[in-house]
Protein backbone atom coordinates (compact mmCIF):
# COMPACT_ATOMS: atom_id res chain seq x y z
CA UNK A 1 0.00 0.00 0.00
CA UNK A 2 1.16 3.49 -1.04
CA UNK A 3 0.01 6.87 -1.48
CA UNK A 4 -0.65 5.94 -5.20
CA UNK A 5 -3.66 3.89 -3.39
CA UNK A 6 -4.52 6.53 -1.37
CA UNK A 7 -5.27 8.42 -4.75
CA UNK A 8 -7.21 5.70 -6.29
CA UNK A 9 -9.18 5.61 -2.56
CA UNK A 10 -10.19 9.79 -3.32
CA UNK A 11 -11.36 9.82 -6.84
CA UNK A 12 -8.27 8.27 -8.93
CA UNK A 13 -8.86 10.80 -11.80
CA UNK A 14 -11.60 13.28 -10.42
CA UNK A 15 -12.74 16.33 -10.56
CA UNK A 16 -9.75 18.07 -8.37
CA UNK A 17 -7.54 16.34 -11.05
CA UNK A 18 -9.20 17.90 -13.86
CA UNK A 19 -9.16 21.37 -12.31
CA UNK A 20 -5.81 21.00 -10.96
CA UNK A 21 -4.38 20.07 -14.07
CA UNK A 22 -6.62 22.30 -16.39
CA UNK A 23 -5.24 25.03 -14.16
CA UNK A 24 -1.49 24.39 -13.89
CA UNK A 25 -1.29 23.75 -17.54
CA UNK A 26 -3.45 27.31 -18.91
CA UNK A 27 0.01 29.07 -18.37
CA UNK A 28 1.49 26.49 -20.71
CA UNK A 29 0.43 28.62 -23.78
CA UNK A 30 2.74 31.23 -22.84
CA UNK A 31 5.66 29.53 -21.87
CA UNK A 32 6.39 28.65 -25.55
CA UNK A 33 6.05 32.60 -26.08
CA UNK A 34 9.11 32.83 -23.59
CA UNK A 35 11.56 30.18 -24.87
CA UNK A 36 10.75 31.62 -28.79
CA UNK A 37 10.85 34.93 -28.21
CA UNK A 38 13.68 35.45 -29.46
CA UNK A 39 12.64 34.70 -33.11
CA UNK A 40 10.42 38.01 -33.10
CA UNK A 41 11.96 40.34 -30.03
CA UNK A 42 15.04 40.16 -31.78
CA UNK A 43 14.22 39.38 -35.30
CA UNK A 44 16.60 41.20 -38.11
CA UNK A 45 14.73 42.99 -40.28
CA UNK A 46 15.93 44.12 -43.87
CA UNK A 47 18.39 46.81 -43.64
CA UNK A 48 21.01 49.01 -44.99
CA UNK A 49 23.81 51.77 -44.38
CA UNK A 50 21.83 54.92 -43.70
CA UNK A 51 22.01 58.10 -46.34
CA UNK A 52 21.46 61.29 -45.13
CA UNK A 53 19.65 63.78 -47.75
CA UNK A 54 19.92 61.48 -50.80
CA UNK A 55 17.38 62.55 -52.56
CA UNK A 56 18.88 66.32 -52.23
CA UNK A 57 22.10 65.23 -53.33
CA UNK A 58 20.39 63.37 -56.26
CA UNK A 59 18.43 66.49 -57.22
CA UNK A 60 21.71 68.42 -57.83
CA UNK A 61 23.09 66.11 -60.10
CA UNK A 62 19.63 66.86 -61.84
CA UNK A 63 18.27 63.41 -61.15
CA UNK A 64 14.47 63.45 -60.53
CA UNK A 65 12.53 60.57 -58.41
CA UNK A 66 10.40 60.90 -61.11
CA UNK A 67 13.02 59.39 -63.21
CA UNK A 68 14.44 57.02 -60.60
CA UNK A 69 12.54 55.23 -57.42
CA UNK A 70 14.25 55.58 -54.30
CA UNK A 71 15.16 52.06 -54.27
CA UNK A 72 17.16 52.21 -57.53
CA UNK A 73 18.78 55.36 -56.73
CA UNK A 74 20.65 53.53 -53.68
CA UNK A 75 22.36 51.55 -55.93
CA UNK A 76 24.73 55.36 -56.06
CA UNK A 77 25.15 54.81 -52.68
CA UNK A 78 25.13 51.42 -51.86
CA UNK A 79 27.12 48.32 -53.07
CA UNK A 80 25.61 44.89 -53.68
CA UNK A 81 26.49 42.18 -51.66
CA UNK A 82 28.56 38.98 -52.73
CA UNK A 83 25.71 37.63 -54.29
CA UNK A 84 24.54 40.80 -56.53
CA UNK A 85 20.95 40.72 -55.79
CA UNK A 86 20.77 42.60 -52.81
CA UNK A 87 22.52 46.01 -51.58
CA UNK A 88 24.76 45.49 -48.79
CA UNK A 89 23.82 45.86 -45.07
CA UNK A 90 27.37 47.11 -44.19
CA UNK A 91 29.10 49.21 -46.07
CA UNK A 92 27.82 52.45 -48.34
CA UNK A 93 30.42 54.01 -51.11
CA UNK A 94 33.00 57.05 -50.40
CA UNK A 95 31.56 59.06 -52.85
CA UNK A 96 28.28 58.13 -54.56
CA UNK A 97 28.64 56.30 -58.22
CA UNK A 98 26.01 58.55 -60.39
CA UNK A 99 27.27 56.22 -63.34
CA UNK A 100 25.08 52.88 -62.07
CA UNK A 101 22.11 54.47 -62.83
CA UNK A 102 23.29 55.34 -66.09
CA UNK A 103 21.18 52.54 -67.44
CA UNK A 104 18.20 53.94 -66.44
CA UNK A 105 18.44 57.86 -66.45
CA UNK A 106 20.22 60.50 -68.28
CA UNK A 107 23.02 61.87 -66.07
CA UNK A 108 24.09 65.34 -67.17
CA UNK A 109 27.66 66.62 -66.29
CA UNK A 110 28.72 63.19 -64.79
CA UNK A 111 32.03 61.66 -66.18
CA UNK A 112 31.83 58.26 -65.03
CA UNK A 113 34.60 56.71 -63.22
CA UNK A 114 34.63 52.76 -63.13
CA UNK A 115 37.38 51.79 -61.04
CA UNK A 116 36.80 49.90 -58.17
CA UNK A 117 34.69 52.52 -55.73
CA UNK A 118 35.67 52.86 -52.20
CA UNK A 119 33.20 51.82 -49.34
CA UNK A 120 33.16 52.79 -46.11
CA UNK A 121 31.52 51.39 -42.61
CA UNK A 122 27.82 52.50 -41.88
CA UNK A 123 28.87 55.67 -40.09
CA UNK A 124 25.42 57.24 -39.84
CA UNK A 125 23.66 54.14 -39.24
CA UNK A 126 21.29 51.86 -40.51
CA UNK A 127 17.62 52.43 -42.37
CA UNK A 128 15.53 49.40 -41.44
CA UNK A 129 12.75 47.62 -43.66
CA UNK A 130 9.81 47.58 -41.81
CA UNK A 131 7.59 45.83 -43.33
CA UNK A 132 8.02 42.35 -41.56
CA UNK A 133 8.45 44.47 -38.07
CA UNK A 134 7.90 47.79 -36.68
CA UNK A 135 9.97 47.70 -34.19
CA UNK A 136 12.86 44.82 -32.69
CA UNK A 137 15.74 45.01 -30.05
CA UNK A 138 17.76 44.73 -33.37
CA UNK A 139 17.13 47.90 -34.87
CA UNK A 140 16.67 49.79 -31.40
CA UNK A 141 20.06 49.02 -30.74
CA UNK A 142 21.96 48.35 -34.15
CA UNK A 143 22.72 44.77 -33.36
CA UNK A 144 23.88 44.14 -37.00
CA UNK A 145 26.92 43.82 -38.74
CA UNK A 146 30.00 43.70 -36.35
CA UNK A 147 27.37 43.84 -33.43
CA UNK A 148 25.07 40.67 -35.12
CA UNK A 149 26.58 38.24 -32.95
CA UNK A 150 24.59 40.40 -29.75
CA UNK A 151 21.49 38.58 -31.08
CA UNK A 152 22.45 35.51 -30.44
CA UNK A 153 24.00 36.30 -27.14
CA UNK A 154 20.58 37.91 -26.15
CA UNK A 155 19.30 34.28 -26.76
CA UNK A 156 22.39 32.70 -24.65
CA UNK A 157 22.06 35.06 -21.93
CA UNK A 158 18.16 34.27 -21.01
CA UNK A 159 18.76 30.44 -21.50
CA UNK A 160 21.68 31.05 -19.15
CA UNK A 161 19.08 31.81 -17.09
CA UNK A 162 16.52 29.22 -17.39
CA UNK A 163 19.94 27.22 -16.47
CA UNK A 164 20.57 28.69 -12.92
CA UNK A 165 16.97 28.57 -12.69
CA UNK A 166 17.17 25.00 -13.09
CA UNK A 167 19.02 24.79 -10.53
CA UNK A 168 18.48 26.91 -7.91
CA UNK A 169 14.71 26.52 -8.03
CA UNK A 170 15.32 22.79 -8.25
CA UNK A 171 16.84 22.23 -4.74
CA UNK A 172 14.51 25.06 -3.07
CA UNK A 173 10.89 23.48 -3.82
CA UNK A 174 12.43 20.02 -2.40
CA UNK A 175 12.81 22.04 1.27
CA UNK A 176 10.27 24.73 0.42
CA UNK A 177 7.89 22.94 -1.21
CA UNK A 178 6.50 23.01 -4.74
CA UNK A 179 3.44 25.26 -4.72
CA UNK A 180 5.63 28.58 -2.71
CA UNK A 181 7.94 28.40 -5.60
CA UNK A 182 5.31 28.11 -8.29
CA UNK A 183 3.88 31.26 -6.97
CA UNK A 184 6.88 32.93 -6.85
CA UNK A 185 7.79 32.01 -10.38
CA UNK A 186 4.54 33.53 -11.70
CA UNK A 187 5.31 36.89 -9.46
CA UNK A 188 9.14 37.04 -10.54
CA UNK A 189 8.43 36.24 -14.54
CA UNK A 190 5.21 38.87 -14.49
CA UNK A 191 7.52 41.62 -12.82
CA UNK A 192 10.58 41.43 -14.20
CA UNK A 193 9.20 39.82 -18.08
CA UNK A 194 6.88 42.86 -18.34
CA UNK A 195 10.11 45.75 -16.82
CA UNK A 196 11.99 44.18 -19.73
CA UNK A 197 9.56 46.09 -22.06
CA UNK A 198 11.16 49.32 -20.49
CA UNK A 199 14.43 48.33 -20.86
CA UNK A 200 16.72 51.55 -21.93
CA UNK A 201 19.33 49.35 -22.75
CA UNK A 202 20.93 46.20 -24.09
CA UNK A 203 22.80 45.49 -20.90
CA UNK A 204 19.55 45.99 -18.78
CA UNK A 205 17.56 43.88 -21.38
CA UNK A 206 19.64 41.32 -21.36
CA UNK A 207 19.57 41.20 -17.21
CA UNK A 208 15.87 41.33 -17.23
CA UNK A 209 15.83 38.30 -19.47
CA UNK A 210 18.18 36.21 -17.58
CA UNK A 211 16.23 36.43 -14.07
CA UNK A 212 12.97 36.25 -16.55
CA UNK A 213 14.73 33.01 -17.89
CA UNK A 214 15.19 32.39 -14.15
CA UNK A 215 11.39 32.46 -13.22
CA UNK A 216 10.96 30.70 -16.51
CA UNK A 217 12.58 27.18 -14.80
CA UNK A 218 11.06 27.94 -11.75
CA UNK A 219 7.11 27.43 -13.53
CA UNK A 220 8.26 24.40 -15.44
CA UNK A 221 9.93 22.04 -13.03
CA UNK A 222 7.60 22.50 -10.19
CA UNK A 223 4.39 22.68 -12.79
CA UNK A 224 5.46 18.82 -14.01
CA UNK A 225 6.02 17.62 -10.32
CA UNK A 226 2.76 19.44 -9.03
CA UNK A 227 1.09 17.46 -11.96
CA UNK A 228 2.66 13.73 -11.40
CA UNK A 229 2.66 13.58 -7.59
CA UNK A 230 -1.14 14.62 -7.48
CA UNK A 231 -2.39 12.12 -10.57
CA UNK A 232 -2.71 8.11 -10.35
CA UNK A 233 0.22 5.82 -12.09
CA UNK A 234 -2.18 5.14 -15.27
CA UNK A 235 -3.15 8.93 -16.07
CA UNK A 236 0.10 10.37 -15.93
CA UNK A 237 0.89 9.48 -19.52
CA UNK A 238 -2.16 11.27 -20.69
CA UNK A 239 -2.01 13.99 -19.00
CA UNK A 240 1.74 14.83 -19.33
CA UNK A 241 0.99 14.49 -23.33
CA UNK A 242 -2.33 16.90 -23.02
CA UNK A 243 -0.15 19.15 -21.14
CA UNK A 244 2.53 19.49 -23.64
CA UNK A 245 -0.62 20.59 -26.38
CA UNK A 246 -0.86 23.60 -24.27
CA UNK A 247 2.63 24.46 -25.01
CA UNK A 248 1.83 23.40 -28.48
CA UNK A 249 -0.72 25.51 -29.26
CA UNK A 250 1.25 28.69 -27.24
CA UNK A 251 3.60 28.20 -30.55
CA UNK A 252 0.74 29.31 -33.04
CA UNK A 253 -0.35 32.07 -29.90
CA UNK A 254 3.32 33.65 -30.18
CA UNK A 255 2.82 33.81 -33.94
CA UNK A 256 -0.68 35.58 -33.78
CA UNK A 257 0.33 38.16 -31.47
CA UNK A 258 3.57 38.98 -32.76
CA UNK A 259 2.06 39.32 -36.14
CA UNK A 260 -0.65 41.67 -34.89
CA UNK A 261 1.48 43.84 -32.66
CA UNK A 262 5.28 43.55 -34.48
CA UNK A 263 6.46 45.42 -31.57
CA UNK A 264 9.29 43.89 -29.14
CA UNK A 265 7.98 46.05 -26.27
CA UNK A 266 4.63 46.24 -27.12
CA UNK A 267 5.19 42.09 -27.66
CA UNK A 268 7.30 41.49 -24.50
CA UNK A 269 4.49 43.14 -22.33
CA UNK A 270 1.72 41.36 -24.03
CA UNK A 271 3.41 37.33 -23.43
CA UNK A 272 4.56 38.49 -19.26
CA UNK A 273 1.85 40.62 -18.16
CA UNK A 274 -0.91 37.59 -18.29
CA UNK A 275 1.48 35.79 -15.62
CA UNK A 276 -0.07 38.19 -13.00
CA UNK A 277 -3.41 36.67 -13.19
CA UNK A 278 -1.65 33.03 -12.43
CA UNK A 279 0.04 34.26 -9.96
CA UNK A 280 -3.59 35.43 -8.74
CA UNK A 281 -5.16 31.70 -8.84
CA UNK A 282 -2.06 30.15 -8.32
CA UNK A 283 -3.00 30.17 -4.43
CA UNK A 284 -5.79 27.74 -4.92
CA UNK A 285 -3.44 25.24 -5.81
CA UNK A 286 -3.20 22.15 -3.24
CA UNK A 287 0.80 21.58 -2.06
CA UNK A 288 2.05 18.10 -3.03
CA UNK A 289 0.66 15.72 -0.50
CA UNK A 290 3.62 13.54 -0.74
CA UNK A 291 6.35 16.11 -0.11
CA UNK A 292 3.83 17.38 3.18
CA UNK A 293 4.67 13.94 4.55
CA UNK A 294 8.08 13.17 3.92
CA UNK A 295 8.56 16.33 5.04
CA UNK A 296 6.97 15.46 8.30
CA UNK A 297 4.02 18.19 7.56
CA UNK A 298 1.36 15.25 7.43
CA UNK A 299 -1.08 17.08 8.85
CA UNK A 300 -1.44 19.47 6.40
CA UNK A 301 -1.28 16.54 3.75
CA UNK A 302 -4.34 15.09 5.38
CA UNK A 303 -6.52 18.15 5.10
CA UNK A 304 -5.56 18.62 1.44
CA UNK A 305 -6.27 14.59 0.26
CA UNK A 306 -10.02 15.64 2.49
CA UNK A 307 -10.17 18.67 0.09
CA UNK A 308 -9.50 16.29 -2.97
CA UNK A 309 -12.12 14.10 -1.76
CA UNK A 310 -14.65 16.24 -1.17
CA UNK A 311 -14.17 18.36 -4.79
CA UNK A 312 -13.99 14.04 -6.25
CA UNK A 313 -17.60 13.29 -4.15
CA UNK A 314 -16.37 11.38 -1.81
CA UNK A 315 -17.26 12.25 1.09
CA UNK A 316 -16.95 8.95 2.73
CA UNK A 317 -12.96 8.81 2.30
CA UNK A 318 -12.90 11.96 4.67
CA UNK A 319 -13.89 9.94 7.71
CA UNK A 320 -11.88 6.75 6.64
CA UNK A 321 -9.09 8.67 5.70
CA UNK A 322 -7.00 9.71 9.22
CA UNK A 323 -4.12 10.24 10.09
CA UNK A 324 -2.50 7.25 11.32
CA UNK A 325 -3.83 5.83 7.70
CA UNK A 326 -1.72 8.36 6.44
CA UNK A 327 1.25 7.48 7.73
CA UNK A 328 0.78 3.93 7.32
CA UNK A 329 0.51 3.83 3.78
CA UNK A 330 3.92 5.92 3.90
CA UNK A 331 5.70 4.68 6.86
CA UNK A 332 8.73 3.43 4.72
CA UNK A 333 9.10 6.90 2.60
CA UNK A 334 8.64 8.92 5.83
CA UNK A 335 11.66 6.53 7.11
CA UNK A 336 13.22 7.46 4.08
CA UNK A 337 12.40 10.91 4.85
CA UNK A 338 14.44 11.50 7.88
CA UNK A 339 17.89 11.37 6.12
CA UNK A 340 18.71 14.45 4.53
CA UNK A 341 19.25 14.23 0.63
CA UNK A 342 21.66 16.22 -1.68
CA UNK A 343 22.80 16.52 -5.09
CA UNK A 344 25.16 13.88 -4.36
CA UNK A 345 22.22 11.26 -3.91
CA UNK A 346 21.37 11.47 -7.37
CA UNK A 347 25.01 9.41 -8.59
CA UNK A 348 25.60 7.90 -5.11
CA UNK A 349 23.97 4.35 -6.23
CA UNK A 350 24.54 2.54 -8.88
CA UNK A 351 20.74 2.78 -10.41
CA UNK A 352 20.65 6.38 -9.73
CA UNK A 353 23.89 7.36 -11.09
CA UNK A 354 22.80 5.42 -14.59
CA UNK A 355 19.92 7.07 -14.37
CA UNK A 356 20.99 10.87 -13.95
CA UNK A 357 23.84 10.10 -16.52
CA UNK A 358 21.68 8.96 -19.21
CA UNK A 359 19.36 11.44 -18.74
CA UNK A 360 21.88 14.26 -18.85
CA UNK A 361 22.90 13.23 -22.34
CA UNK A 362 19.15 12.94 -23.59
CA UNK A 363 18.12 16.23 -21.80
CA UNK A 364 20.78 17.70 -23.30
CA UNK A 365 20.63 16.73 -27.25
CA UNK A 366 16.84 16.96 -27.15
CA UNK A 367 16.80 20.94 -26.56
CA UNK A 368 20.49 21.28 -28.40
CA UNK A 369 18.65 20.03 -31.41
CA UNK A 370 15.34 21.39 -30.36
CA UNK A 371 16.67 25.14 -30.61
CA UNK A 372 19.26 24.38 -33.12
CA UNK A 373 15.80 24.19 -35.69
CA UNK A 374 13.67 26.30 -33.81
CA UNK A 375 15.30 29.68 -32.86
CA UNK A 376 16.65 30.52 -36.56
CA UNK A 377 13.32 30.39 -38.72
CA UNK A 378 14.37 33.44 -41.05
CA UNK A 379 16.22 31.05 -42.71
CA UNK A 380 13.76 29.26 -44.65
CA UNK A 381 12.96 32.25 -46.53
CA UNK A 382 9.64 31.76 -45.79
CA UNK A 383 7.50 34.11 -43.54
CA UNK A 384 8.57 34.09 -40.43
CA UNK A 385 4.71 34.06 -38.86
CA UNK A 386 3.83 31.12 -41.06
CA UNK A 387 7.06 29.04 -40.41
CA UNK A 388 6.30 29.41 -36.80
CA UNK A 389 2.34 28.69 -37.15
CA UNK A 390 3.60 25.30 -39.04
CA UNK A 391 6.36 24.42 -36.56
CA UNK A 392 3.44 24.81 -33.81
CA UNK A 393 0.94 22.61 -36.09
CA UNK A 394 3.33 19.50 -37.14
CA UNK A 395 3.86 19.09 -33.11
CA UNK A 396 -0.08 18.18 -32.94
CA UNK A 397 0.89 14.99 -35.22
CA UNK A 398 3.93 13.93 -33.54
CA UNK A 399 2.56 13.88 -30.02
CA UNK A 400 -0.68 12.33 -30.74
CA UNK A 401 1.91 9.77 -31.70
CA UNK A 402 4.14 9.97 -28.88
CA UNK A 403 0.81 9.73 -26.66
CA UNK A 404 0.22 6.05 -28.38
CA UNK A 405 3.83 4.96 -28.72
CA UNK A 406 4.15 6.13 -24.76
CA UNK A 407 0.51 4.19 -24.01
CA UNK A 408 1.91 0.80 -25.44
CA UNK A 409 5.42 0.49 -26.22
CA UNK A 410 6.45 2.57 -23.26
CA UNK A 411 8.84 5.56 -22.54
CA UNK A 412 12.00 4.16 -23.33
CA UNK A 413 11.29 3.17 -26.70
CA UNK A 414 9.52 5.93 -27.58
CA UNK A 415 12.02 8.94 -25.90
CA UNK A 416 15.07 6.68 -28.43
CA UNK A 417 12.83 6.46 -31.01
CA UNK A 418 12.13 10.20 -31.10
CA UNK A 419 15.76 11.05 -30.83
CA UNK A 420 16.64 8.45 -33.82
CA UNK A 421 13.96 9.90 -36.01
CA UNK A 422 14.90 13.91 -35.45
CA UNK A 423 18.91 12.87 -36.34
CA UNK A 424 17.61 11.35 -39.37
CA UNK A 425 15.70 14.35 -40.31
CA UNK A 426 18.49 17.21 -39.68
CA UNK A 427 20.98 14.82 -41.74
CA UNK A 428 18.63 13.84 -44.71
CA UNK A 429 18.58 18.05 -45.04
CA UNK A 430 22.09 18.57 -45.69
CA UNK A 431 21.84 16.56 -48.75
CA UNK A 432 18.78 18.58 -50.16
CA UNK A 433 19.69 22.12 -52.18
CA UNK A 434 19.43 25.13 -50.98
CA UNK A 435 17.24 25.91 -53.46
CA UNK A 436 14.62 23.47 -52.94
CA UNK A 437 13.05 25.55 -50.25
CA UNK A 438 10.03 23.58 -49.68
CA UNK A 439 11.83 20.21 -49.10
CA UNK A 440 14.20 21.80 -46.48
CA UNK A 441 11.29 23.28 -44.86
CA UNK A 442 9.46 19.96 -44.63
CA UNK A 443 12.48 18.11 -43.09
CA UNK A 444 12.97 20.80 -40.87
CA UNK A 445 9.54 20.65 -39.41
CA UNK A 446 9.18 16.76 -39.54
CA UNK A 447 12.75 16.81 -37.20
CA UNK A 448 11.12 19.73 -35.08
CA UNK A 449 8.55 17.72 -34.50
CA UNK A 450 10.10 14.72 -33.41
CA UNK A 451 12.31 16.42 -31.12
CA UNK A 452 8.81 17.98 -29.62
CA UNK A 453 7.68 14.40 -28.76
CA UNK A 454 10.79 13.89 -27.54
CA UNK A 455 10.84 16.72 -24.89
CA UNK A 456 7.04 15.49 -24.21
CA UNK A 457 8.31 12.21 -23.25
CA UNK A 458 11.51 13.38 -21.43
CA UNK A 459 9.81 15.73 -19.08
CA UNK A 460 7.58 12.42 -18.64
CA UNK A 461 10.33 9.80 -18.06
CA UNK A 462 12.33 12.31 -15.60
CA UNK A 463 9.36 12.40 -12.87
CA UNK A 464 8.55 9.05 -12.82
CA UNK A 465 12.45 7.82 -12.56
CA UNK A 466 13.52 10.03 -9.59
CA UNK A 467 12.01 9.44 -6.41
CA UNK A 468 9.74 11.96 -4.49
CA UNK A 469 12.63 12.58 -1.92
CA UNK A 470 14.60 14.21 -4.51
CA UNK A 471 12.64 14.26 -7.66
CA UNK A 472 13.00 17.94 -7.83
CA UNK A 473 16.75 18.05 -7.56
CA UNK A 474 17.07 15.48 -10.04
CA UNK A 475 14.47 17.38 -12.34
CA UNK A 476 16.76 20.52 -11.84
CA UNK A 477 19.76 18.54 -12.17
CA UNK A 478 19.19 16.80 -15.63
CA UNK A 479 17.42 19.71 -16.88
CA UNK A 480 20.61 22.16 -16.67
CA UNK A 481 21.80 20.04 -19.64
CA UNK A 482 18.84 20.99 -21.30
CA UNK A 483 19.77 24.72 -20.85
CA UNK A 484 23.02 24.33 -21.71
CA UNK A 485 21.80 22.64 -24.95
CA UNK A 486 19.86 25.06 -25.16
CA UNK A 487 22.51 28.60 -24.72
CA UNK A 488 24.47 26.11 -27.09
CA UNK A 489 22.37 25.83 -30.27
CA UNK A 490 23.05 29.24 -31.10
CA UNK A 491 26.44 29.77 -30.78
CA UNK A 492 26.73 26.45 -32.97
CA UNK A 493 24.90 28.16 -35.83
CA UNK A 494 28.16 30.82 -35.87
CA UNK A 495 29.79 27.63 -37.17
CA UNK A 496 27.70 27.87 -40.62
CA UNK A 497 29.93 30.54 -41.88
CA UNK A 498 32.73 27.87 -41.65
CA UNK A 499 30.70 25.02 -44.04
CA UNK A 500 26.93 25.70 -44.35
CA UNK A 501 26.11 21.62 -43.20
CA UNK A 502 28.30 21.73 -39.83
CA UNK A 503 25.50 23.08 -37.36
CA UNK A 504 23.34 20.11 -39.08
CA UNK A 505 26.02 17.38 -38.22
CA UNK A 506 26.70 18.55 -34.91
CA UNK A 507 23.21 18.70 -33.84
CA UNK A 508 22.01 15.51 -36.03
CA UNK A 509 24.99 13.86 -34.60
CA UNK A 510 23.79 14.64 -30.65
CA UNK A 511 20.67 13.16 -31.13
CA UNK A 512 22.33 10.36 -32.70
CA UNK A 513 24.31 9.78 -28.79
CA UNK A 514 21.18 10.94 -27.09
CA UNK A 515 18.73 8.47 -28.95
CA UNK A 516 21.31 5.24 -28.32
CA UNK A 517 21.90 5.85 -24.76
CA UNK A 518 17.60 6.50 -23.59
CA UNK A 519 17.70 2.91 -24.77
CA UNK A 520 20.10 2.21 -21.00
CA UNK A 521 17.05 3.77 -19.38
CA UNK A 522 14.68 1.62 -17.33
CA UNK A 523 11.26 1.33 -17.97
CA UNK A 524 8.43 2.84 -16.07
CA UNK A 525 5.47 1.98 -18.18
CA UNK A 526 2.44 1.30 -15.52
CA UNK A 527 4.67 1.50 -12.52
CA UNK A 528 3.89 3.40 -9.42
CA UNK A 529 6.37 6.81 -8.89
CA UNK A 530 8.99 5.88 -6.73
CA UNK A 531 9.30 7.74 -3.11
CA UNK A 532 12.49 6.90 -1.97
CA UNK A 533 15.90 5.80 -3.24
CA UNK A 534 15.90 2.75 -2.01
CA UNK A 535 12.55 2.28 -3.74
CA UNK A 536 14.27 3.06 -7.17
CA UNK A 537 17.16 0.69 -6.00
CA UNK A 538 15.00 -2.33 -5.93
CA UNK A 539 12.76 -1.42 -8.95
CA UNK A 540 15.51 -1.24 -11.18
Amino acid sequence: MGFADLLNDVGGFGRFQWIHVTLLSIPGLLMASQNLLNNFTAGMPGHHCSIPNRTSIASSQNISQSEVDDRELLRAFIPMDASGTKLSKCTRYVDAQWHLLESNVSVIGHQANFSEPETEICLDGWTYDKTEFLSTVVSEWDLVCTLRPMKQMSQTIYMGGVLAGAIIFGGLSDRFGRKALLIWSYFQLATLGTCTAFSPSFMTYCIFRFMTGMAVSGVILNTVSLKVEWIPTKSRTLVGTLSSFFFTFGQMVLAGIAHSLRDWRKLQVAVCAPFFLFFLYSWWYSESARWLVLNRRSDEALKHIHHVARINHKPEMVEKITLEVLECHMHKEVQSSKTTHTAYDLIRTTVMRRISLCLMVVWFSTSFAYYGLAMDLQKFGVNIYLIQIIFGLVDFPAKLVALGSLTFLGRRITQGTCLLMSALMIFANIFVPTDMQSIRTTLACLGKAFTSASFTCIYLFTGELYPTVIRQTGMGFTSTMARVGSMAAPAVLILEEMLPALPSMIYGGAAVVAGIIAFFLPETLNIPLPDTIEDVEEKW
